[in-house]
């Protein structure tokens, strides 16, 4: 599931305008090391923080049915989990890194969820989008400056990017199949005597 997203995201950033289309992507930590490593201009995917998004987790079951809408299996219904990016440019002037930034403000702004095209494999088998967020305030729990002192670099403009994707939990039961075949009965038949005996009213007590 990370890989694809991963993939999607840099698919995303490669077919944006206004963004180079020989730029480098990495999903490297922003360390001050790897910073004095990088010599070409670089946007810089890191992956965080992964999390369970308890606000949506349910606890029914699916059901997958077939071509003749009949129920086949059940299954548990899927978790969702927070993946929380923080995307950063990187050239030799700053004034180039916020232009590159904007860029990748406005490409990610195009999207709700990752498109259609790049929802593949894993993040396919539920049939539900994986929603995409950015620059939203972070949770009460974590700030953007303790991701940075975390990295040992200095902290410098970047864009929060949160995709929030729905797992298989990978069980499936299946069901039997549908009765076809059965007892009926009618209403003559629910009777214990003559028709005359079943409509005749009850005598009265003394």
């Amino acid at each position: 599931m990370i890989g694809e997203i991963d993939d999607a995201l840099k698919a995303l950033v490669k077919a944006s305008e206004g963004i180079a289309a020989d730029i480098d992507i990495a999903f490297d930590a922003p360390t001050t090391e790897w910073a004095a490593r990088r010599n070409a201009p670089t946007v810089d995917l890191f992956l965080y923080d992964i999390r369970e998004d308890v606000r949506r987790r349910e606890y029914g079951w699916s059901e997958q049915r077939d071509e003749r809408g009949v129920v086949t299996a059940r299954a548990p219904a899927p978790r969702y989990f927070k993946l929380s990016y923080l995307v950063t440019a990187w050239t030799q002037r700053p004034d180039d890194e916020h232009r590159l930034l904007d860029a990748l403000l406005r490409c990610f702004l195009r999207y709700d969820a990752i498109p259609g095209t790049f929802v593949v494999e894993i993040l396919a088998e539920t049939g539900l989008p994986c929603s995409l967020t950015i620059a939203q305030p972070p949770p009460e729990d974590r700030a953007f400056a303790d991701v940075w002192s975390s990295l040992g670099g200095e902290l410098k403009p970047s864009l929060d990017v949160v995709i929030t994707a729905p797992v298989s939990r990978d069980v499936t039961y299946a069901v039997g199949p549908p009765v076809t075949d059965g007892v009926a009965a009618t209403f003559e038949d629910m009777g214990t005597g003559s028709a005359d005996s079943r409509h005749r009213p009850a005598p009265r007590g003394r």
